[in-house]
């Protein structure tokens, strides 16, 4: 694959940015994308850790054949990192994304399609579509919108200023902020403990977010019980409920147990 490698570290699939200019984007890089989603689904990986090597996460895309391209060229590109992004977004178990680092423009909108961000402390965030006229045409403000509000949304897409970890997290973006040495290792000793929950529940909470995020709590309750009702018969479900009511009646603390994901 070009740009983008692939390793399994137990139920965990891992995700690397690898390319030239600071991990730049172009299509190939989507097409590794493409090619690893369909490989970590295959093999049944029960969560995944998005990272990247080098100093910084990305740089966002990569603009050296924009200059000669005609617009319905570059739009054709900027939908296929749209469907690319979206199908890591919509993937039925936890992503986890490890920024290290600058992580602008596009890398932004990338992360942003990930369940939970571990930052180091050198992390900054920025949009830079504003330096070439353009919007976040990845999805990026109304994505950082929905957790931070629609004022710091705009405020950041007019700027492009450099939005340090500490001031992300904050505003609901970050999840946890680590020392730049144990970026990976935090963010995949993380992601090896999801992996170890009801990977069939975890799937159907991002299910219900989703819904939530476009109809609200209506829309969600609507849905609900459709989306709920398989786990009933889920082995993970029914050994959970067995193991529950024997420890309540016996008055002990409920044992943790290793989910199977099925």
């Amino acid at each position: 694959m070009t740009g983008i490698n692939l390793s399994f570290d137990d139920d965990v699939a891992i995700l690397t940015l690898s390319t030239p200019l600071n991990n730049r984007f172009g299509v190939e890089l989507m097409d590794g994308m493409d090619d690893a989603i369909d490989k970590l689904s295959a093999k049944k990986a029960r969560a995944v850790l998005l990272c990247a090597e080098g100093p910084d996460f990305s740089h966002g895309g990569d603009v050296r054949p924009w200059g000669k391209l005609e617009s319905h060229e570059i739009n054709a590109i900027f939908e296929r990192y749209m469907d690319g992004f979206n199908r890591l977004e919509r993937l039925p178990i936890p992503v986890i994304a490890a920024v290290q680092g600058l992580c602008n423009g596009g890398g932004l909108e990338l992360v942003l399609r990930a369940d939970i961000l571990f930052a180091s402390e050198s992390a900054r965030f920025s949009h830079s579509e504003q330096t070439v006229g353009f919007v976040t045409v990845l999805g990026g403000i109304y994505r950082v919108a929905e957790r931070a509000g629609r004022l710091l949304a705009y405020q950041w897409a007019l700027t492009s200023e450099q939005i340090p970890a500490s001031e992300f997290a904050k505003h609901g973006l970050v999840n946890y902020i680590v020392p730049d040495a144990s970026l990976k290792k935090d963010a995949l000793n993380f992601a090896k403990r999801v992996a170890k929950g009801p990977t069939l529940a975890h799937g159907t909470h991002k299910a219900l977010l989703r819904v939530w995020s476009v109809g609200g709590i209506a829309a969600a309750d609507d849905v609900m019980f459709d989306l709920a009702r398989p786990l009933l018969d889920s082995k993970d479900f029914i050994r959970g409920k067995i193991s529950a009511s024997e420890a309540l009646a016996a008055g002990k603390p409920r044992p943790t147990l290793d989910f199977q994901g099925r």
